[in-house]
């Protein structure tokens, strides 16, 4: 971050400069970012500050003797005088509020308080005034208006938003695009889980006094409201991350805990996880092919192992003009398609009105979609997805399994008990996980298997390794280079190609094509969509990159 937009960000936010002028007394000042490096990873004392959202600014740091990297959140405070004001202010805002009833959305509400906060306050610019002189003016407008300085108006509006409409004590972890996970204990300090860092201690700690107020506050917010007779509640914030709570001091022994998993807006692209690493641009290449030819695929691993953010990356691969159907029961899927029917289960108020993942794709099945997606498959529903596959639709979804064999054992056993002749129904088995690799977490797709189907003679599911992790060197092999059962016999044939061996050279080009991106530094996902799609609409010609 160069140094004139440094001193506007400090000249324009005083909680900053005065954040700044006094950890200078203990520490050097850290270095402004506007974006965060992910080679910061590596760094074991970092000290660097970065911008979110509007007036939260995060600074990061590690001293010598430390056990652990802290992530202290700079945000606006109030001081006693102000939370007086700010009182005052929340006062005359509840008795208003009766009058605006067309709120509908978060946003809408946002910018209510911003309209009240105008219509109540009276910015004194001077920076004060006498308190005969304040008297005299409140006076005269009938007590009605509060006199405040640009500062104040900024921190109190900060406040009274964080606490109607954002996450309270919780807002910068909100705003900041770097967290993954939010992890809240009673009586600790908050820990997060956070892109670059990883596993960091945060400032904000949370009293044992009003952390059951806040769980029942912040339940509210995710419209499953907990109480000692409710004591978990899942659900999913305005932003689409999903939260978990548990209330009740019987259950959580230190008091109510909460896990809250971020949603990424945009999401990452397929260039971005083959310069990390994930897999390679011959494991892009293969499924590109898959997804344009309507070949099903299960992106499957544990918990926190990358299958979303795989299977978000991978939809651009589905041609433009295709209409896709996603099922889930928290939004996740990221789909940038045109005609996008994207629907959700309701699991709260009366049970008669519930909507499972079930009954969401057996209304697919009428709508006529070209892909269904359900964002996760978990129990009963594979039937209904088994059931879409038979009858010509592709799938895409995420299933918790750490190997094809897995896969297969818990499709064709209790409760899904899907028979192993309809098994061949499915393409692809991607399996992803998170390793430990030469002391560092990363996330890998470890193999890529295809599924043949069933064999009477050992009465089993027959499947092939398309694709596989070599740990040694970090690589991935494709193992069935010029003997792929999906390339040569599931699309080939499909496509129309005359000889099924000239699969190998497309695959080839659109490997080429990834690796080319990769080079050029092309990993913002919607400018990786536009080169997907206008390949597919101009061929290499219309790419602007050489091949």
């Amino acid at each position: 971050m160069g140094k004139d937009e440094v001193e506007k960000l400090i000249r324009e936010n005083p909680h900053l400069k005065r954040y700044l002028d006094e950890i200078s007394k203990k520490m050097e000042l850290p270095k402004f970012y506007s974006k965060v490096p992910r080679d910061l990873k590596e760094e074991p004392y970092p000290n660097i500050i970065y911008p979110t959202k509007g007036e939260v600014f995060i600074h990061i740091y590690r001293v010598k003797g430390m056990d652990e990297k802290i992530y202290h959140a700079v945000e606006p405070t109030l001081t006693k005088e102000e939370k007086k004001k700010r009182d005052k202010i929340l006062e005359m805002m509840y008795e208003r509020a009766c009058f605006k009833t067309d709120i509908k959305t978060q946003d809408e509400l946002r910018e209510a308080i911003k309209e009240l906060m105008d219509k109540l306050t009276v910015v004194d610019k001077t920076g004060g005034s006498s308190d005969e002189e304040k008297k005299g003016f409140l006076g005269k407008l009938g007590g009605e208006k509060v006199r405040v300085t640009p500062e104040e108006k900024m921190k109190i509006e900060y406040d009274i938003t964080k606490d109607i409409v954002g996450g309270g004590p919780l807002e910068p972890f909100m705003r900041d695009p770097y967290i993954e996970d939010v992890h809240v204990i009673t009586g600790e300090n908050v820990h997060l889980i956070h892109k670059v860092f990883e596993m960091v201690k945060t400032n904000i700690f949370i009293d044992k006094e009003w952390a059951s107020t806040f769980s029942q506050e912040f339940s509210e917010k995710i419209g499953s409201p907990v109480s000692e007779g409710q004591p978990i509640a899942d659900g999913t914030l305005p932003d689409g991350s999903r939260v978990n709570i548990i209330h009740s001091k019987d259950v959580s022994l230190k008091g109510p805990s909460m896990t809250i998993r971020k949603f990424s807006e945009t999401p990452i692209s397929v260039t971005q996880l083959i310069k990390w690493g994930t897999f390679d641009a011959g494991v892009a290449a293969y499924l590109w092919l898959c997804l344009q030819y309507g070949r099903s695929l299960f992106v499957c691993g544990e918990t926190a192992s990358g299958k979303t953010t795989t299977t978000n990356a991978i939809i651009p691969f589905i041609p433009p003009e295709k209409k896709i159907f996603t099922a889930e029961n928290t939004p996740e899927v990221i789909v940038p398609h045109a005609v996008w029917q994207q629907l959700l289960t309701k699991t709260t108020g009366p049970k008669e009105g519930h909507i499972e993942l079930e009954d969401l794709l057996k209304a697919a099945l009428r709508s006529r979609p070209d892909y269904i997606i359900p964002g996760e498959t978990r129990g009963i529903e594979g039937r209904v997805v088994f059931q879409a596959m038979q009858t010509g639709h592709p799938v895409i979804t995420t299933f918790h399994a750490g190997s094809v064999t897995k896969v297969i054992q818990r499709f064709t056993g209790h409760p899904i008990s899907i028979p192993k002749t309809f098994m061949d129904n499915l393409d692809v088995v991607l399996i992803q996980m998170a390793v430990e690799r030469k002391g560092k977490r990363i996330r890998r797709v470890l193999s890529v298997e295809e599924i043949e189907g069933y064999n009477k003679e050992v009465d089993g599911i027959m499947s092939r390794r398309a694709f596989e992790w070599n740990p040694v060197d970090d690589t991935h092999l494709f193992r069935a280079n010029r003997n792929s059962f999906i390339l040569e016999e599931r699309i080939a044939k499909n496509a129309g190609y005359t000889d099924k061996m000239q699969i190998y050279e497309e695959f080839d080009k659109r490997k080429r094509i990834m690796e080319r991106m990769v080079e050029e530094n092309i990993l913002d996902y919607y400018e990786v969509v536009q080169m997907i799609w206008t390949y597919y609409r101009e061929g290499e010609k219309g790419l602007p990159i050489s091949i």
